[in-house]
């Protein structure tokens, strides 16, 4: 056993009395827990040297300790005394790591002592402490929600805090505790807005959010119309507001409250950030705060993040998707950059693709499906699929394509891959629903096929054409009926389900043709092993073959079963994924996610802005 060994000369490293051994010995752990290799039976040894005087080797202790006080519990406990001691230590490291080692312990025995060492730790002359507490505070706050009201106070006197190593840490325990309590933020907004370009990166993120969701309560959409936009005008706004126009809001033009400027003028330089978080935080902060024609100053930033690793660009390229339906002139400049590259993972080509057919218009369809063209050649079939799919919702968008990409998609279907078949029946099928007048040439193509297509979805989807259009086929449809019905027992289920369906449709307008066909097919499906089928078949019978029993509803089978049906719309997975607030996780998983804060819609009017202001106090 190497690593009892290892541990026991450890040990003794740490019990001998020379310093420098106990040193050595302290790196090595830090290493062993570095590798992820469990080193919790040294405790004891490590902790009997929390109190030493050398400041490297207590700065290690606790390094060890912050990783193990939770799993070590009672042994951390019997330590307490020192940690408390160390709280009031000269040194502001070694204050801080005690003050993390106690929140880390988690018993709820400490919760007072943990309360009273974060309010003096907010209270400490070094920033580094008073961030620590910071930390400290959401600790505190998941082991014992009681003690929310005393947090906030801790909170609201870090606020004012004007390090910027403080700023971001603080935000992060005010969104964790009291998001809502919006009115802690007004006296330190302009603060925050000041400092946001020196905080540290994580820090800028949280706190961009968290505006983002302030500005939005606090001032009026700038996307009303005749809007006025004056960067540096800020006289007009106090002085619009007199007396005789009080009685007339809506007619006031509207004009940006400079605390709304302040803060779009102190994120844009953040743009520039080699953090793509921070990027990403200050796009989404304009996308939904910025008028409409300041927006596209993040384009070229989000589209510079394209390079970066592919996680990175899965998160871009969703948040592009949802802007690009509203936005297309935004990204439409940028076109080149959403080409699909054959290293691509496929859930970034999926993107790309749907970004592509969000921006075709009439002027660039052409080029998108000469691109498109390639992409179905693709080895990669998921994405071949989505491609075809994309092609459809071109043809559905852009009236001057439609019979292009129908004829390109009927040639698809000679196709040797199965699923580029499947998937092409599929669309063609939603397109013909959209113009059924003209196309009994597609569907007489598409009988002829159907022999070789095995792929289920797209039998069905064949069936299911033939049966809502066979008066326009008549000679066709009745002969697919008869061979439907030589391999009707080794279809999938689906594709009985259509075939029960066609059967059905040519009962009600060629019964002499397929009365016979239909009782045949109607028989071998009351046996079948499916129970959906068997009950589509007891449903169909008494629906279509009049009796004595069933004549109300007979009158009606041809309006029930041939009734015209509203063609499908093909719109964007992303239609309205904007509902989410950008850059969220819930926004990426299109689900609200346990702690999202929604966006609200800008007040009609907006509250009193003299909340915001400041005394300044004059230095005596």
């Amino acid at each position: 056993d190497v690593l009892d060994t290892e541990n026991e000369d450890l040990k003794e490293m740490l019990e001998s009395n020379k310093e420098s051994l106990k040193l050595e010995a302290m790196k090595r752990v830090v290493g062993l827990i570095a590798k992820g290799k469990n080193a919790s039976e040294l405790f004891p040894a490590v902790v009997k040297n929390v109190a030493s005087k050398n400041i490297e080797l207590k700065k290690l202790v606790y390094v060890y300790l912050v990783r193990y006080a939770e799993e070590q519990q009672d042994l951390a406990l019997l330590s307490i005394s020192t940690f408390q001691r160390a709280l009031k230590d000269p040194n502001q490291f070694i204050r801080a790591s005690a003050l993390r080692v106690l929140s880390s312990i988690r018993v709820p025995i400490i919760v007072p002592i943990m309360m009273l060492a974060i309010k003096e730790a907010a209270a400490d002359l070094s920033p580094y402490v008073r961030k620590t507490s910071a930390h400290a505070i959401q600790k505190l706050f998941s082991l014992d929600p009681d003690q929310k009201e005393q947090l906030i106070e801790v909170i609201e006197k870090l606020l004012k805090d004007k390090s910027t190593l403080v700023a971001g840490s603080v935000v992060m325990a005010f969104e964790e505790v009291c998001p809502d309590r919006i009115d802690l933020i007004h006296k330190n907004y302009r603060k925050l807005c000041n400092l946001l370009v020196d905080v540290e990166e994580w820090g800028q993120v949280v706190i961009i959010s968290m505006l983002t969701r302030y500005a939005r309560t606090q001032f009026t959409s700038p996307w009303k119309e005749g809007a006025v936009f004056d960067e540096n005008n800020e006289k007009t706004f106090y002085d619009s507001d007199s007396e005789e126009k009080k009685g007339q809001i809506e007619a006031k033009p509207y004009i940006m409250d400079p605390d709304h400027r302040l803060l779009l003028r102190n994120t844009k330089p953040l743009l520039q950030s080699r953090n793509t978080a921070v990027v990403m935080s200050v796009a989404q902060l304009y996308w939904h705060l910025a008028p409409k024609h300041e927006v596209s100053i993040v384009t070229k930033s989000l589209v510079r993040l394209l390079r970066s690793h592919r996680e990175v660009q899965y998160i871009v390229l969703q948040n592009i998707a949802t802007m690009s339906i509203q936005r297309k002139g935004m990204f439409e400049p940028f076109m080149k950059s959403f080409y699909v590259r054959s290293t691509d993972a496929t859930h970034i080509k999926t993107l790309k693709l749907e970004i592509l057919t969000n921006l075709a218009n009439e002027a660039n369809i052409s080029t998108i499906l000469r691109e498109f063209q390639t992409y179905v050649k693709s080895q990669d079939k998921a994405f071949a699929a989505a491609t075809i799919q994309a092609i459809g919702r071109c043809a559905t968008n852009i009236s001057e394509v439609t019979d292009t990409c129908l004829n390109g998609l009927v040639l698809l279907l000679s196709n040797r891959d199965e699923t580029v078949v499947a998937e092409s029946v599929v669309v063609i099928k939603k397109l013909l629903q959209t113009q059924p007048t003209q196309h009994s040439e597609i569907i007489k193509h598409m009988a002829k096929l159907f022999d070789n297509i095995t792929v289920p979805m797209a039998r069905a989807s064949i069936l299911w054409l033939m049966g809502e259009y066979c008066e326009r086929v008549p000679k066709i449809a009745p002969d697919v009926l008869r061979k439907m019905a030589k391999t009707f027992t080794i279809e999938e289920d689906i594709v009985k389900l259509q075939t029960v369906n066609l059967a059905a449709k040519l009962y009600l307008t060629n019964s002499k043709q397929t009365k016979l066909l239909t009782q045949y097919i109607l028989n071998l499906g009351k046996y079948d092993q499916n129970y959906d089928i068997r009950d589509r078949t007891r449903f169909i019978r008494q629906l279509i073959v009049p009796s004595e029993k069933n004549g109300a509803l007979n009158k009606y089978a041809r309006r029930i079963l041939l009734a015209p049906k509203p063609a499908p719309v093909l719109e964007s997975a992303f239609k309205d994924r904007d509902r989410y607030q950008l850059g969220t996780l819930s926004h990426s998983l299109n689900i609200k996610a346990t702690g999202y804060q929604e966006l609200s819609d800008w007040p009609a009017v907006a509250p009193d802005q003299s909340v915001r202001n400041v005394e300044v106090i004059e230095p005596v």
